[in-house]
């Protein structure tokens, strides 16, 4: 494939792993690598922007392979790929990657996920863009992942990626050997149980830590075709799952079980 020009984003950071390998892949594979990402760890950010403090970048080229041109920024990581596009840049990209993740971006997880946050602000602005994730927070094979994440990245450019297409692709945490298959997924439903965690410190006073095991509600029907493995479903049997998500949000479902409401 020619050479692309590529935006790298994250929300673990500029001296993340997964963000160092993705952009080392790219480059080895020809293509032209701008990285803009947090200066520090930002998980979970979701789609925050920031609005009440100034945007500050630092320009962080040594961190990473010669021939990536990289900064690390104050903001979210929405802030990080808003800025890009709009001064750092000198041409819209080609494509966007976030991650890789240092950990899964599934289900309806995805709402609080920095991560695909940074992705979406590509395809809001209707460039091809793919949020990638590494499904575990203890494997750290990222260049695996990485090689993963640019094949589907190529092959999705040259069949014609709609502009309103976000990619979410998360890759189980084993071996390529012992990968058993690729499908396309739809979104879970993710609840959690235990979610806070009540504690005392030293003074005695009680604080809260959010923490939580994710489970899958079974009995939801989730988001996306029946016919489709979950993406959930799908990283458990070590799997890769790529699902397609759009910004439009809007009620698909049977406009006659809304609720009767009069206001006037």
């Amino acid at each position: 494939m020619e050479s692309l020009d590529i935006l790298i984003s994250n929300d673990d950071g500029i001296f993340a792993d997964g963000i160092r390998s993705l952009a080392k892949v790219a480059l080895s594979q020809g293509h032209k690598v701008t990285v803009v990402c947090p200066d520090q760890e930002r998980s979970a950010t979701g789609h925050g922007l920031t609005l009440q403090s100034p945007i500050r970048i630092e320009k962080a080229d040594e961190l990473f392979e010669n021939g990536i041109t990289a900064w690390g920024c104050s903001g979210t990581p929405a802030d990080c790929v808003k800025l890009a596009l709009s001064e750092l840049l000198d041409k819209k990209p080609d494509l966007i990657l976030s991650g890789v993740n240092h950990g899964p971006n599934l289900g309806t997880d995805i709402f609080c996920s920095g991560t695909v946050a940074a992705a979406m602000e590509g395809t809001l602005e209707n460039i091809p863009s793919m949020a990638v994730s590494l499904a575990s927070f203890q494997w750290k094979d990222f260049e695996f992942a990485s090689e993963i994440a640019l094949k589907i990245a190529e092959q999705a450019l040259q069949s014609s990626w709609p502009k309103s297409l976000l990619l979410n692709l998360n890759i189980p945490p084993c071996r390529k050997n012992d990968i058993h298959s690729f499908s396309w997924t739809r979104l879970s439903i993710r609840k959690y149980k235990n979610q806070f965690s009540k504690r005392k410190d030293p003074r005695g006073d009680t604080y809260y830590w959010l923490a939580g095991e994710a489970v899958l509600d079974l009995n939801s029907k989730g988001y996306g075709p029946k016919s489709w493995p979950s993406d959930v479903s799908q990283i458990q049997e070590q799997n890769i799952s790529l699902t397609p998500i759009e910004p439009d949000l809007f009620w698909r479902d049977n406009l006659q079980i809304l609720p009767k409401i009069q206001p006037l």
